[in-house]
């Protein structure tokens, strides 16, 4: 507070009308109603702490669209002063410094009647909760000290280091009450953008904030770049604040939602700077050589038991952008309605694409689900070609896909199998007296990569378990055959199978299998006979953890 010469008085017709506070060198910030019906020419700012400085004459330049009642949002008002003033202005502490019940006690310079020099008052939030999404609720730090009287509306609300966490925006209106309102920066800054500059994401040097937002005006005077909606989803990234109904008219109001409404923002921000550089600039040389990254740009389904009944589900839907995920949205519903609701996740992911990517349908399911016919579901209700038809659709165990131990596990197995042009398929026949442990050493010596069962998962479930947990990354089964594969002697269903299969999956490389499993569907389909075709009930499971890389530290949106 010692160096604090940008607190400001706000005076009228030469008498103290409130406070306020120097945020650029021609510009105070003070609350609407210090300066309602001012006229022109009466209108003026002094600082008491640089007396030198004499009074300067001042305009309104922006207001926050307070409609003059005491309750009304928006009441800031933007001063213009006459002339740049030489002093360092106000610094404002980053989104989620402000106030709140756990931090000290914020400071306000006001001017009340009797002190035209100043006063300073010392009061604490009550609660980190808006008040009409609004207002924080200030009350005294004790019951001697100068209450937040008149000439304390449009004072800094101040940290202990000095640092702006809002503004005093209402005081007591009776004798003796000390609680008082004030306007946190989050909140100014939503009734002034051009307030969104002055915030820091965070402290030191790798704050991104002016960097973007000399961006924003560049983007600005250059005219449409991209889509604001598409920047943000790409800024939060994984688990950000999903996209506002009706989404953002702006670039500057997409930027304001990242910097005030997702915790720690400093990351999002760059991200979002970073993806508008690359807009206006082109994208960036690379700096090394890098290892390819997977093709594929995975529209996730996941489908879970809910707990709340065996009917019910919790169905998950999301799509991978520049290796990371961006939710579409997770609800909770009867399995009968999981298919038409599926259908719609799908095509709201698809916008989350870019334009060349390279699709691929992935259910993760639980293990009893793992057979769910999901590639003959129809596209949606105006198109009945099946899922697997149009895209390449594949499936994956809900337990490994989340298994840390399992994923490394695959990792090094793909990072194996992308050695060679193609790989072995290794079979399981239906009714095989091979035991589950054998087929383990078996699939273990021999690092298999690829392997194919005669039978659905629940006519052999140990066999089954031990392709699952070896791991293998790609599996193949038949949706239908023999319902008991235990003591088969003779050729069935599923030896017909994989003697069918074997040859159009050898040798391709596992990397193109859910493509190369779409062009046997889409046979199967053409077919003259399509339910006797082979490849018809055809299910993939394929498991590349390269695909969905771990999520980052989840953001949300924070209270203080």
């Amino acid at each position: 507070m010692r160096s604090a010469a940008w607190h400001a008085r706000i005076e009228y017709g030469g008498a103290v009308a409130g406070a306020g506070f120097l945020v650029a060198p021609r510009t105070v910030l003070t609350c609407a109603h210090v300066v309602q019906d001012s006229e022109p020419g009466l209108l003026a700012v002094s600082f008491p702490n640089r007396p030198d400085l004499g009074v300067l004459p001042a305009v309104v330049a922006v207001d926050g669209g307070w409609a003059g009642g005491a309750t009304d949002p928006g009441d800031l008002a933007v001063l213009e002063l006459a002339c740049e003033v030489p002093l360092a202005p106000a610094r404002f502490a980053p989104p989620g410094d402000g106030p709140g019940p756990a931090l000290p006690v914020l400071v306000a310079y006001g001017f009340p009647q009797g002190y035209d020099e100043g006063q300073l008052a010392q009061y604490r939030a009550v609660s980190t909760t808006r008040i009409a999404g609004q207002w924080v609720q200030l009350e005294a730090t004790t019951a001697h000290g100068q209450p937040l009287t008149h000439g304390f509306s449009g004072a800094a609300a101040t940290l202990p280091d000095g640092r702006v966490a809002g503004m005093v925006a209402q005081v007591a209106g009776e004798h003796g009450v000390r609680v008082a309102r004030m306007l946190p920066t989050e909140v100014l800054a939503r009734h002034w953008p051009g307030l969104g500059e002055l915030v820091p994401a965070c402290d030191g040097d790798k704050d991104p904030t002016r960097r973007l937002y000399a961006l924003v005006r560049r983007a600005e005077a250059a005219g449409p770049v991209c889509s604001p909606d598409q920047l943000f989803v790409d800024a939060v990234g994984d688990f950000g604040p999903e996209l506002p109904p009706g989404g953002f008219g702006s670039l500057r109001e997409a930027v304001g939602y990242v910097q005030f409404e997702v915790e720690q923002p400093a990351e999002a921000l760059a991200r979002f700077a970073d993806r508008l550089t690359e807009l206006l600039d082109g994208p960036a040389e690379p700096v090394a050589a890098a290892a390819p990254a997977p093709a594929w740009a995975p529209i996730l389904v996941e489908i879970d038991r809910s707990g709340a009944g065996a009917d019910q589900v919790t169905v998950a839907v999301s799509a991978y952008r520049d290796g990371r995920p961006r939710p579409i949205g997770t609800v909770r519903l009867p399995r009968a309605e999981v298919r038409e609701h599926v259908q719609r996740g799908i095509d709201r992911a698809f916008r989350q694409l870019a334009p060349d990517a390279e699709e691929l349908l992935t259910f993760v399911l639980p293990r009893d689900l793992l057979n769910l016919p999901v590639a003959h579901w129809a596209c949606s209700a105006d198109d009945s070609t099946p899922l697997g038809c149009a895209h390449p659709v594949v499936v994956a165990d809900r337990s490994r896909h989340h298994s840390a131990r399992l994923r490394h596990q695959l990792g090094k197995q793909w990072h194996h199998l992308t050695k060679g042009p193609g790989t072995a398929l290794h079979r399981i026949d239906c009714g095989t007296p091979e035991r589950p442990l054998g087929l383990r050493k078996r699939l273990r010596e021999q690092e298999a990569g690829l392997a194919a069962f005669g039978a659905p998962p629940d006519a052999a479930p140990q066999h089954f378990e031990v392709g699952l947990n070896m791991p293998v990354p790609v599996l193949l089964w038949p949706h239908t055959g023999c319902a008991d594969a235990a003591g088969h002697s003779a050729p069935c269903p599923g030896t017909a199978f994989l003697d069918a299969l074997t040859p159009c999956v050898e040798g391709v490389s596992p990397a193109e299998l859910p493509r190369h499993i779409q062009a046997l569907r889409e046979e199967a389909e053409a077919d003259e006979e399509p339910e006797r075709h082979w490849a018809r009930n055809l299910q993939l499971l394929w498991d590349d953890p390269r695909c969905f890389p771990e999520p980052a530290t989840s953001l949300h949106s924070p209270v203080a």
